[in-house]
């Protein structure tokens, strides 16, 4: 499989994968739908993920992760996948908030983010359930435990 990635980062990049791990895991994502594919992450803050949110999906606060499918003919023959926009700052405070190990949770951004690039979506709850099987199975893979399965004491 040739996997490009292009990472942005808008601030700093102590504390983030590498991207090594960024591409084993959006390259685990893709395996069984893309063999070619080049994928755009960047990696923002909470203001450039509200604005982003509201102007594309009318949702007025930053979110974990925004993915945008290449809208390219298809005669065209490009690997162009999409890019994803992932907020550190969610991401970060939900890793906290859900007692997840960070890598943890960055591995099911990418995951998420990428499988809705080949398609997948959770907007019924059968879209849903199929997306968050592929999405367990892959991080089940990378050896990361169900992401939607409730952990012994939790709140929720």
């Amino acid at each position: 499989m040739t996997l490009r990635i292009d990472i942005q980062v808008a601030g700093s990049r102590s504390g983030l994968p590498d991207v090594a791990r960024l591409r084993h895991w959006a390259r685990s994502a893709l395996a069984g739908h893309r063999t070619d594919a080049e994928v755009s992450i960047r990696i923002v803050d909470a203001a450039e993920s509200q604005a982003l949110n509201r102007r594309f999906r009318g949702k007025d606060r930053p979110t974990n992760v925004l993915a945008f499918p290449a809208e390219l003919p298809s005669d065209l023959g490009l690997p162009l996948l999409g890019d994803l926009v992932i907020c550190r700052d969610v991401v970060e405070a939900e890793a906290t908030e859900q007692a997840k190990p960070p890598h943890a949770h960055w591995a099911h951004m990418v995951v998420h983010g990428t499988l809705h690039l080949v398609g997948f979506d959770h907007q019924t709850e059968e879209e849903a359930a199929k997306m968050e099987a592929a999405e367990a199975e892959i991080l089940d893979e990378l050896g990361w435990p169900d992401p939607y399965r409730e952990t012994e004491g939790s709140d929720d």
